[in-house]
């Protein structure tokens, strides 16, 4: 089994133009062909073929605006939860997990995972990562089943709960380990995707930002490491168009892959 993954935020249809907008992010996924997209700050999937599957976060923005999974292959059991750890995190209705069973030939779990985005809100990523990470484990049930975790988790590779995720320190009584696709095929490139370099981003409500990489693809670790390959990793949407950038985020797409041999066999 090969698989391609991505995750994008598209930043919602209020913001810079989305009639100039959508028309490079429906060619550009239609050029890509990711099998399965974690997709933020949609309102519609209207930029999508017809070929996709859809599982809505099921809460969503005064505005309609919310996130989305889509996979080319069937759903098989699909499960949500939110994670409004606490007060703090009212404003952001749609922060949120959605655990899909996606039936391919080679069935396996895909996550969208989206966390708090305010910057100060580290405790409350914590919070969400261990929510997101128990559901997760939940969901799995025993099984022998590989995990893909996708989102814009709105938190550095160094910050608390991205350490947790890829097996870097514990939370809450609680360890984890998932490989994080960019780290593991480019580990010397900071691989911004909220950068300045985009002019959305100057633009924006985050005018003074000095770029960081936010969004994130992760394959669950077993014993011995992750259960699928990295086999490609690169960045969509990091150059415009005609003049025309399709996004304030860069996307992350990610080719996984089986490995020639199961992990803890010689």
């Amino acid at each position: 089994m090969s698989v391609r993954v991505m995750t994008t935020n598209v930043l919602s249809p209020e913001h810079a133009d989305w009639d100039s907008r959508q028309p490079v992010l429906q060619s550009t996924l239609a050029e890509l062909r990711p099998d399965v997209i974690a997709l933020q700050e949609v309102v519609t999937a209207d930029f999508l073929d017809s070929g996709y599957a859809l599982a809505w976060h099921g809460r969503r923005s005064a505005d309609g605006v919310g996130a989305a999974l889509a996979s080319r292959w069937p759903l098989g059991t699909v499960a949500e939860t939110d994670l409004q750890v606490n007060n703090r995190t009212e404003d952001f209705p749609w922060a949120g997990v959605v655990v899909a069973e996606i039936l391919a030939p080679e069935p396996f779990l895909f996550v969208h995972n989206k966390p708090s985005w305010p910057i100060p809100q580290t405790y409350e990523r914590e919070q969400q990562a261990l929510r997101c990470a128990r559901f997760i484990e939940e969901q799995r049930a025993g099984r022998r089943i590989h995990v893909v975790l996708a989102g814009d988790f709105d938190a550095t590779p160094d910050s608390s709960s991205i350490r947790f995720w890829t097996g870097r320190q514990s939370l809450g009584g609680m360890s984890v380990a998932y490989q994080d696709a960019w780290e593991a095929l480019h580990p010397d490139d900071p691989g911004h995707t909220f950068s300045p370099r985009n002019p959305l981003v100057r633009e924006g409500e985050m005018f003074l930002e000095t770029g960081r990489r936010i969004d994130y693809i992760m394959v669950r670790c077993g014993s011995h490491g992750p259960t699928l390959e990295v086999a490609d990793c690169f960045l969509a949407f990091d150059q415009p168009v005609d003049g025309v950038w399709a996004t304030d985020h860069f996307g992350v797409v990610a080719d996984l892959r089986m490995p020639a041999r199961p992990p803890s066999s010689w």
